[in-house]
C-alpha cells in the first residue's frame, strides 16, 4: 500500500507518504501570519492552505522518491477543524485521487492523533487509554483497537490548549503562547500562586472556571502592583501549568482504575509540553502503567499520523466516495 496524506484541519499544511505501514515523508508548512492577529483566522487559514498544498505534496512526494503515478490510495482529514481549511485538503484529496482513478479515505484528526503512537516504537497494545490534549480537543479515550474508540471523558466547555493560550495572552505573551508558557514555567516555582481546580463529576473536564479566575487574579495583583505581570512572569506560568497539568492526570488517574488499565498515551498539541510528558512518566512509574509519549514531531497536526490512520483504514478496506464533504465537528 503506497499511500499519500493530507492534512489541513487548522493552520498547518502537511503531506506524507507511507508505504506498507512505513512513513517515508512527512512535509509540515505552519503558517506564520496568525502570528499578528494573536490566533488562526479561519479565512486566513484556508487562503494560506490553497497556497502551500501542492507546493508541500510534491515535497512530500520526491522525499520518499514516489511519484503520484505509484500511490495506490490518498488519505485526508475529513473533521473536526476549521471548514475553509478542511475544505482545501479534501477539494485536493478528492480531485487527484480522482485523476488517478484510486480510493479515496477519510481520516478523523483526533483518532490519526491517538494512532500516530503506531509510526515508531515503542507502539501500545490494544486496549489501552489516550488522554488527546489541543487547542480545540481534551479527550480522555478508550482505544479499544484502531478502528475503534470511545470518548469516556472530555471537556465540558473549554479545552486546554485554550486555558494556555487565554493565560499567555493576558500576560502578554505573542501567539503561540503554550510553548512559551512552558519554556517559562521551567524557571518559576509552580506552587507560588494557587488557583482552583474546581470538581466535576465522572470523567469530563471544565477549563472555563480556571481560565476566568487567572484573568480575576492578574487584575487584582495588577491593580495594586503594575509591574506584577512583569515580575512574577515565571512563577506565573509555572503555576499555571502545574494546576492545569494536576486537573488533566487527576482525571486520566481514575479513568486507569475505573477501566482497569496499564496502558497510558498522550497525543495532540499540549502533549509537547515537557511540564505534562515529565508529570506524567513520574505517576507512570509510581502507578506501574506503560506510559507512551510521543515524539514531538507527530504531536501536532501533522500527515504522518493521518498516514498511519489511513493505514489502518486501508487495510480494511474502509474508503469513502467521491460524494465526501468536510465535517468540521466530527465525533471520534
Amino acid at each position: 500500500m503506497i499511500l499519500l496524506a493530507i492534512e489541513s484541519s487548522c493552520d498547518e499544511t502537511s503531506a506524507a507518504v507511507m508505504v506498507n505501514g512505513e512513513l517515508m515523508s512527512n512535509v509540515i508548512s505552519t503558517q506564520l501570519i496568525h502570528t499578528q492577529w494573536g490566533g488562526v483566522v479561519p479565512e486566513l487559514a484556508s487562503r494560506e492552505h490553497q497556497k502551500a498544498i501542492i507546493p508541500v505534496v510534491e515535497e512530500a512526494l520526491h522525499k520518499a522518491n514516489i511519484s503520484k503515478n505509484q500511490l495506490n490510495a490518498i488519505a485526508f482529514t475529513r473533521g473536526p477543524g476549521l471548514l475553509g481549511a478542511l475544505l482545501v485538503g479534501t477539494s485536493f484529496a478528492k480531485s487527484l485521487a480522482l485523476s488517478l482513478n484510486i480510493p479515496l479515505i477519510e481520516v478523523n484528526h483526533m483518532q490519526a492523533h491517538v494512532l500516530a503512537h503506531f509510526i515508531e516504537e515503542p507502539k501500545p497494545k490494544f486496549p489501552f487509554i489516550c488522554l488527546t490534549v489541543s487547542g480545540g480537543h481534551t479527550q480522555l479515550v478508550w482505544v479499544k483497537s484502531a478502528l475503534e474508540m470511545e470518548i469516556i471523558g472530555e471537556t465540558l466547555d473549554d479545552a486546554v490548549g485554550e486555558a494556555f493560550d487565554k493565560t499567555a495572552k493576558l500576560i502578554g505573551l505573542p501567539y503561540p503562547g503554550g510553548p512559551l508558557i512552558d519554556k517559562l514555567a521551567k524557571e518559576g516555582n509552580p506552587l507560588k500562586f494557587a488557583f482552583p481546580m474546581g470538581e466535576i463529576q465522572g470523567l469530563n473536564y471544565s477549563f472555563s472556571g480556571i481560565k476566568t479566575s487567572i484573568l480575576y487574579f492578574l487584575q487584582r495583583e495588577t491593580k495594586n502592583n503594575p509591574n506584577f505581570i512583569e515580575e512574577n512572569k515565571a512563577d506565573i506560568c509555572a503555576s499555571v501549568q502545574h494546576t492545569l497539568i494536576e486537573i488533566l492526570l487527576k482525571k486520566a488517574k481514575r479513568a486507569m482504575r475505573e477501566m482497569n488499565c496499564k496502558q497510558i498515551a498522550i497525543a495532540g498539541g499540549v502533549s509537547a509540553n515537557s511540564g505534562l510528558r515529565n508529570r506524567l512518566q513520574e505517576m507512570g512509574s509510581k502507578e506501574d502503567w506503560d506510559v507512551f509519549i510521543p515524539a514531538f514531531s507527530y504531536c501536532t497536526d501533522n500527515a504522518g499520523m493521518i498516514a498511519m490512520a489511513g493505514h489502518f483504514k486501508g487495510l480494511a478496506k474502509e474508503y469513502c466516495g467521491q460524494d465526501v464533504s468536510p465535517m468540521p465537528r466530527m465525533e471520534i
